[in-house]
């Protein structure tokens, strides 16, 4: 399915008035829906009045995983950060549109940010570990939305170590820093961290490009099977790492949706030109 400025009308038609009363759009469907989903009509980004995303129109399944490809610096980071606010409140970013998950939309004015990013897990690019320990890494986010009795604490980090791939290796030293765990192994901790707080979606932003090859393929491995819980939206600059382990592919170029479907077809069918060029090597 294609959403480029040329099939805007095609493919986002107007189905109701937006909040603010303009036309709304229908977001391309990446894939059916399983359960809940990210949908994003008329999504506009701009920072010191530059567009970095224009008009996006998505809709991102419930349990699979969406990769997002494109060249460097064409928004898929942005849109991520977008999609868990951690964006607007920068100064001179402007955001319209909407993004309504599980039916709330996150960018309402009524609607509390914490409360958002609990459903909406952020793995970031480099790990990035709290200064404490493996035990209250995990437990930090538990902590602040009011989860406090030892017991259930307790059983939170082994069940989310033991998602992550960690607990055989950590559960001997869970008080010891997180600092001293390797880069794949912290990694994989900010997973469990994540996943401590019961996230609808865990968003992924090139969470492998800092790892070796076999810590990049284990974390790849946890992916596949934590789908069957949680939808993954994983942003990466590597066309093999989807290829691998995408069930629906996002390409976006300078900002825009250029196209979206499932992955085999996208990549062994692909209907636009620059999705062509870009799959080919032309450019990155």
């Amino acid at each position: 399915m294609l959403a480029t400025a040329a099939y805007q009308n095609k493919f986002c038609a107007t189905v109701s008035p937006g909040r603010d009363g303009g036309e709304e759009r229908t977001p391309s469907v990446v894939g059916l829906k399983a359960g809940n989903s990210i949908h994003i009509s008329n999504l506009n980004v701009s920072i010191q009045t530059r567009p970095i995303l224009k008009d996006v129109c998505l809709e991102i399944p419930d349990r699979r995983i969406t990769c997002i490809i494109g060249p460097s610096g064409c928004g898929k980071s942005t849109l991520l950060r977008t999609i868990n606010r951690l964006i607007d409140d920068q100064e001179d970013v402007k955001v319209e549109g909407r993004i309504v998950v599980d039916g709330e939309d996150l960018y309402d004015r009524k609607t509390e940010i914490t409360h958002i990013r609990k459903k909406l897990g952020l793995l970031s690019q480099r790990p990035t570990p709290l200064p404490m320990s493996i035990f209250d890494n995990i437990t930090f986010g538990c902590k602040i939305h009011g989860i406090r009795k030892k017991k259930r604490l307790t059983e939170t980090v082994e069940a989310t170590l033991r998602a992550a791939g960690l607990w055989e290796e950590v559960k001997d030293r869970l008080h010891a820093p997180a600092s001293s765990l390797s880069t794949g192994q912290q990694q994989r901790l900010c997973l469990a961290r994540g996943l401590a707080i019961e996230p609808q979606f865990i968003l992924a932003d090139e969470a492998t490009s800092a790892l070796d090859p076999v810590s990049s393929r284990h974390i790849e491995d946890l992916f596949v099977k934590l789908k069957e819980r949680y939808g993954i939206v994983l942003v990466t600059h590597t066309l093999r790492q989807a290829l691998r382990i995408a069930d629906y592919v996002v390409f976006i170029y300078l900002g825009e949706i250029i196209e979206t479907g499932p992955a085999q077809t996208l990549f062994n069918h692909p209907k636009h030109e620059l999705t062509k060029q870009y799959l080919s090597g032309v450019f990155s």
